[in-house]
């Protein structure tokens, strides 16, 4: 049996998220939007970070891959801030339910936008094995940036 891939494994988180964006826009219970919100959030921080550190480094590292690299990590930034927005909101405003409709197509549109151009074409640069241990290392770093997002310790940052 052949061993996972970095790109197996972030497709299953995106499929994750996807399930978790479908129930948020489903419910029309503030209080289980909420919970739905903050459980969406975590996962997604750690996920990105997590990301960051183990693909995307090597994509930067890369002069072939490093625009996708660069795109990738500036989407991160953009979903970030607009998470950063809702948290603010009431989930049973207007304002919430439309920050939602646009997190929803933003977040699909960055995961299918990896899926379908940024992975295979990093595939093609990265050596079966360098895809094996970069899915050994991000599986080493997400529990650990779960913690961190569950703990807010990279949240806010009121530099311009």
């Amino acid at each position: 049996m052949a061993e996972e891939t970095i790109f197996k494994r972030l497709k299953e988180d995106h499929d994750k998220h996807r399930e978790m964006l479908t129930r948020m826009t489903v419910s029309q219970d503030p209080d289980d939007r909420k919970a739905l919100f903050e459980n969406f959030k975590v996962e997604v921080k750690a996920h990105a970070a997590a990301e960051e550190e183990t693909l995307y480094s090597t994509m930067l590292a890369d002069p072939d891959l490093r625009h996708d690299g660069q795109h990738s990590v500036a989407e991160h930034k953009e979903l970030d801030d607009l998470i950063m927005k809702m948290e603010k909101l009431d989930p049973s405003s207007r304002e919430w339910s439309e920050k939602l409709k646009k997190l929803s197509h933003d977040y699909l549109h960055h995961i299918e936008e990896e899926e379908k151009d940024m992975f295979p074409a990093a595939a093609d640069e990265l050596s079966r094995k360098e895809e094996v241990e970069l899915k050994d290392k991000f599986e080493e770093r997400k529990p650990e940036e779960y913690q961190r997002a569950l703990e807010g310790v990279d949240e806010g940052d009121d530099r311009e």
